[in-house]
């Protein structure tokens, strides 16, 4: 078992599905209530970082299906996007725009969410990059 813990891999299993459904949950709900892309970046940052605490950080970027670094570009360039949209139709930079009818689960969308969500990506893959990085050494 090469020195690892049983009880952890077994635990881990079942957190690390919890953790990053609960992580959506509270990205969903953030632009609306409490919550948001922040918190629920680092939710889904301390999942991806209890598994490379129970197996190792090799696996975890054998895990994500893009590396770090491309999760907080996307993120970032979400997040400007969400800013830059409203300055296309003439509005101030940052200014909330939102669809017309609201969609089933997450209700009305519009720029909040979108920069949310960038927000969300660029937590998640700033968090991993830097811990995996010093995992690593």
């Amino acid at each position: 078992m090469n020195g690892r813990s049983l009880l952890l891999n077994v635990a881990v299993r079942y957190l690390m599905p919890l953790l990053l459904i609960f992580s959506v949950f509270l990205l969903l709900r953030g632009h609306n209530e409490v919550g948001g892309g922040f918190v629920g970046g680092l939710v889904a940052a301390a999942a991806f970082m209890l598994y490379a605490i129970a197996h190792s950080p090799a696996e975890v970027h054998d895990l994500l299906p893009v590396s770090p670094r491309t999760l907080f570009t996307l993120g970032l360039f979400m997040a400007l996007l969400s800013g830059l949209l409203p300055v296309f139709g003439n509005q101030p930079f940052q200014t909330g725009l939102w669809l017309p009818e609201p969609l089933p689960v997450l209700g009305k969308v519009g720029t909040p969410f979108l920069f949310d969500t960038g927000v969300y990506l660029l937590v998640i893959g700033v968090i991993l990059h830097i811990l995996l990085t010093l995992a690593e050494d």
